[in-house]
């Protein structure tokens, strides 16, 4: 067996969800006001890095405009959350008044019109 073969063989397929979704912000002063607000939320976990900040909930993250512009003394916004973050995973929905992620993308049905039905 050559050594490419062994090295591949390090990394297992694993294809059942992981019931995690989450964001890559930027280590921002509007970055880390965001990641304050999450951290004490059930589920969610955030992680510092020199230049970014990792938020990972499981199964659902909700990112609420009122609760953020309270804590950064202005108006927050969509806009505002797409300057910040750099990369998500999950399925994201964008309200008016938030953002959610979900792990799956049968928890988003009622928003992003999946149908759940069997195909005939």
């Amino acid at each position: 067996m050559t050594a490419t073969a062994k090295a591949a063989g390090k990394f297992d397929v694993n294809r059942t969800s992981s019931n995690m979704c989450g964001v890559t912000l930027m280590n921002n002063q509007n970055g880390y006001v965001v990641a304050e607000i999450m951290r004490g939320k059930p589920g969610v976990t955030v992680r510092e890095f020199p230049s970014m900040i990792r938020v990972d909930g499981e199964n659902k993250v909700v990112f609420n405009w009122d609760e953020i512009s309270e804590a950064i003394g202005f108006e927050f916004s969509q806009p505002d959350f797409e300057e910040i973050m750099s990369t998500h995973y999950g399925r994201m929905v964008h309200l008016d008044d938030e953002t959610i992620l979900f792990a799956n993308p049968e928890d988003a049905a009622e928003y992003i019109d999946f149908d759940l039905k069997p195909v005939n």
